[in-house]
């Protein structure tokens, strides 16, 4: 499955792709021929960027993003997740939940894996929910200069839904309320909607 906003972006190089090497076939053209290749190189780069497979929703607090966790503060309640060029970018809701608010700020354009990215462009979603306040944030990187959210303010998304997705590498920040116990470990792989990174007493 393609991500949402992402068909045309994949299908453009495929159908470049299949233009030169029909020319090369018809015409005998070498260069036409070599033409395919960057063409089809983009192709798939963008499919794998762009993938979208289904997910098993987890149990407790699920994960917003796939990728690696940077950061963990039980204290805070916040949780780090860098997601790499090679990371599916859809992002998913880690509990069932009302969109309040999203705010969208300016900044810079870091690394994403650097602590500098947390004064990147990014958007804030403030998610109300049974457990309380959580607060979700997509950062961009040094190449992710677009965040594409699919809900907007007042939707009310189920725990495991897409959400929305940041394009070519960058960063997801969750802030838990009180009250939640936090399995997550700086170090762990993670998936969006299928990793437990927290529990609620009496809550799946």
């Amino acid at each position: 499955m393609i991500a949402r906003g992402g068909l045309w972006l994949v299908l453009a190089p495929a159908i470049v792709a299949a233009i030169f090497l029909a020319v090369a076939v018809m015409l005998s053209s070498y260069l036409a021929f070599v033409l395919t290749i960057p063409f089809g190189i983009v192709f798939l780069v963008f499919a794998v960027f762009f993938r979208d497979p289904p997910r098993k929703i987890g149990r407790g607090i699920v994960s917003p993003a796939d990728g690696k966790v940077m950061a963990v503060s039980p204290e805070t309640g916040r949780i780090a997740v860098y997601m790499s060029v090679l990371s599916v970018h859809v992002n998913r809701a880690p509990w069932s939940c009302r969109v309040a608010r999203q705010l969208m700020h300016s900044g810079g354009h870091a690394p994403a894996s650097s602590p500098a990215a947390s004064k990147n462009v990014s958007l804030e979603w403030r998610l109300d929910s049974a457990i309380g306040e959580i607060a979700l944030i997509q950062i961009t990187g040094m190449f992710a200069r677009r965040i594409v959210p699919y809900r907007g303010e007042g939707a009310r998304i189920k725990k495991g839904e897409r959400i929305g997705m940041i394009r070519f590498g960058s960063r997801v920040e969750i802030v838990l309320p009180p009250g939640v116990s936090i399995l997550a470990k700086a170090g762990d792989r993670v998936r969006a909607g299928e990793t437990t990174i927290a529990e609620v007493a009496h809550a799946r």
